[in-house]
């Protein structure tokens, strides 16, 4: 929970919200893991998008007779995120950690640039 993530082609910081459904808190917060990929739950805008696999961004840019026009950022994470920790499981599933990414249908690679906690590891 609270941790700051970035996408490849969007153009500003998101925090990851974790719902408290798993009853797991790592220093005070609810744990993540891979499941928390949700659009507009776990995973908030990014500002705006800049790839042409969007079609907002697409169609915006085709208006514009060619000149890149970013559009707002919906994210639309299908995927949950990789890999995952390897031993460390919340309700059945691998805990997420800082090296822990999940990919946007429209291209973006969603990374975490913080951690929502500094003290807790898992493996």
């Amino acid at each position: 929970m609270g941790a700051l993530l970035s996408c490849s082609f969007g153009a500003a910081p998101a925090k990851l919200a974790v719902l408290p459904v798993n009853r797991v808190n790592a220093e005070g917060q609810p744990a993540a893991t891979i499941m928390d990929h949700k659009p507009m739950v776990n995973i908030a805008p990014f500002g705006v998008c800049k790839s042409m696999a969007n079609p907002t961004v697409s169609a915006a840019t085709s208006a514009a007779m060619g000149v890149l026009t970013p559009m707002p950022c919906i994210p639309a994470t299908s995927s949950p995120w990789t890999p995952g920790a390897a031993k460390t499981l919340i309700a059945g599933q691998p805990a997420l950690h800082a090296k822990c990414t999940c990919t946007c249908n429209w291209g973006g690679m969603i990374k975490i640039d913080q951690p929502g906690t500094g003290k807790t590891t898992v493996t």
